[in-house]
């Protein structure tokens, strides 16, 4: 089997994107089996999200987006960044404000270009979903916050929000490797969140800063996460700790994530072209 391919990043949250407009492109459904081998990063390309570019008819493109382990995402901020550099630099649009198709719901997107090629995308990720139902999780109905849950025995105060996509957010004065890697895994697959959930560990730097450490749903430990950001400043407002404006810092840099008075969230960051290639197997 053939593939072509472009390898992008957002903060190094890094994707393997597919031309699906192009003719004679793979179907969606030939290469879901095929993504375990090329999300390994030793014998296949590695990704931490693999993002299918598709015509629509309720946007201008759908994006669908497709974890290391098979599994289909509702959506990713950084993703999407990535995604609207693509269709912007190779042509498909001439527009500096673009729709897109996602499982979690039609985005809007402003390109910020220099030169011909998209060097930042604010993005409107919506309005966050701060109801149990929302992520899901099981439980008497109402919003996740600062929420005893036990994990092995050990009690983690939890903030649940979705931005299309489940997160589930909680703090520490020293955010650390150990501490997400340890609990990351635990709460991703815990019963009480049937679908799973992104987890994020926030360490808040100040009134309008924090640091975010991700564990991915289906991807594990990864560099960024946007729509994680998005849920992280969010969480960190409804909890007293944060203003409703933060630049969000990640392993792989910053994000500016603004929860607006309409009550959308808005991301605003880069995105980048790595290379394109063929893969043969």
């Amino acid at each position: 089997m053939t593939l072509d391919f472009t390898k992008m990043h957002g903060l190094g949250n890094d994707f393997v994107v597919v031309d699906g407009l192009a003719p004679g492109s793979p179907s969606v459904e030939s290469l879901i089996p095929h993504l375990p081998l090329i999300g390994d990063r030793r014998f296949g390309v590695g990704f931490d999200q693999f993002l299918v570019v598709l015509p629509s008819e309720a946007a201008d493109f759908t994006m669908r987006i497709f974890n290391p382990d098979g599994s289909e995402a509702e959506m990713c901020g950084n993703g999407i960044r990535a995604f609207a550099k693509f269709v912007y630099d190779r042509g498909y649009t001439s527009k500096s404000e673009i729709s897109v198709s996602t499982l979690g719901g039609v985005k809007y997107l402003a390109l910020e270009t220099e030169a011909g090629k998209v060097t930042r995308v604010r993005v409107d990720m919506g309005e966050p979903g701060l109801q149990r139902s929302d992520l899901p999780m099981t439980g008497e109905s109402g919003p996740v916050t600062d929420e005893p849950l036990y994990v092995q025995g050990e009690v983690v105060r939890i903030t649940g929000v979705s931005m299309g996509n489940p997160h589930v957010v909680f703090f520490s004065d020293n955010a650390t490797e150990e501490l997400i890697n340890r609990l990351g895994p635990l709460l991703e697959n815990h019963e009480h969140f049937p679908r799973r959930t992104n987890v994020h560990l926030v360490q808040v730097v100040s009134s309008e800063e924090i640091r975010v450490l991700t564990w991915e749903r289906g991807a594990g430990r990864t560099l960024a996460c946007g729509t994680g950001a998005c849920a992280s400043v969010v969480a960190s407002h409804v909890n007293g700790r944060i203003g409703r404006r933060a630049t969000v810092h990640l392993l792989g840099g910053d994000l500016l994530i603004d929860w607006a008075a309409d009550n959308h969230v808005y991301m605003t960051g880069p995105a980048t072209e790595v290379f394109s290639a063929r893969m043969e197997w």
